[in-house]
């Protein structure tokens, strides 16, 4: 769709801050509306411009996402920045078609027995969903991006090795039924990155004109070099959350996603002009630190600094 070009452009590389949503999944604590405001508001002050929101699920169980409407309405009033937030049922599919996102995410694994653990449905049940999704977007004047974050795409702490061509026919249906973008999940931080080059080649060339992504774990310290193969690939949208916070509560071991300011340093020292100002963005760990205290942050670039002489993205 020439909409998901406008907003993942092909010439460039866009990179999303997925902190209030993926981030928050497993915080003891997490900020109010006014604290995700901050945040949204210095990221987009430092360049950044695509954010992932939170989810469409029950307030009273998932207390962190309570004021999802409200932190859509913040990034819409951004002039040029884009908001993803995740439907992971009928009702959040509902409840996101009427907010006005502009992207609505929604999660299938690779691995039957992760899906099953994550959403309490069949993988056929989920394809089913998004089908529904595809249509009841289509069917509105309001016509967000859908996009698949497609689970465990390279291993998975419950079922073990995933094979790639389970995973290559997912990508493909999954753009059948009308998904904007696919997203292939590093969910437990298996893969090296000779596995992510070969599975994302092979899944470059089912996406026929449509947006590849990745969305990459870094438990086992492979994140950034899995980030690196993924660019040498033509890969131009990529996840990451502000001092590696994040992980999924339906698999084991599973910690956080690749750092976001190490992701944005990679990016500019391979040429890749981000729009992102790491130093501004650095600094917004001190907000991050005040809202969640407990919470532990990670990050190469933060700790040792710019190496002098390197020019940084304004």
């Amino acid at each position: 769709m020439v909409i998901a070009h406008n907003i993942y452009p092909e010439d460039r590389i866009s990179l999303r801050e997925v902190g209030l949503r993926d981030g928050l999944q497993m915080v003891q604590t997490f900020p109010d509306t006014l604290g995700k405001k901050k945040w949204i508001e210095q990221e987009y002050s430092a360049g950044v411009r695509h954010f992932e929101v939170g989810s469409f699920l029950p307030a009273l169980k998932y207390p962190m996402f309570a004021d999802v409407l409200e932190v859509v309405a913040i990034v819409s009033n951004l002039p040029d920045a884009h908001g993803a937030a995740l439907a992971l049922n009928k009702r959040g599919t509902i409840d996101a078609l009427q907010s006005g996102v502009a992207e609505i995410g929604c999660v299938l694994s690779a691995s039957a027995e992760h899906n099953l653990a994550n959403t309490r449905r069949s993988q056929s049940e989920t394809l089913r969903e998004i089908d529904n999704l595809c249509r009841m977007r289509d069917a509105t004047d309001h016509k967000p991006l859908v996009s698949v974050g497609l689970a465990m795409s390279f291993g998975c702490s419950l079922s073990g090795a995933v094979n790639p061509k389970d995973v290559l026919c997912l990508v493909e249906k999954c753009y059948e039924l009308g998904a904007d973008m696919v997203s292939l999940a590093d969910t437990v931080g298996y893969a090296g990155p000779n596995q992510v080059s070969d599975l994302v080649a092979a899944a470059s060339k089912l996406a026929s004109g449509k947006i590849l992504g990745v969305h990459l774990h870094d438990t086992r310290g492979m994140g950034i070099a899995n980030a690196s193969a993924a660019l040498d690939e033509g890969v131009h949208m990529l996840d990451g959350a502000m001092g590696g916070l994040g992980g999924c509560p339906f698999a084991p071991n599973a910690t956080g996603n690749v750092v976001f300011e190490d992701l944005v340093f990679l990016c500019e020292s391979k040429g890749f002009k981000t729009g992102i100002n790491i130093e501004e963005l650095t600094k917004i760990r001190d907000l991050i630190t005040e809202e969640m205290p407990t919470e532990s942050l990670y990050g190469a670039v933060a700790k040792a600094g710019i190496p002098k002489g390197f020019e940084v993205s304004h």
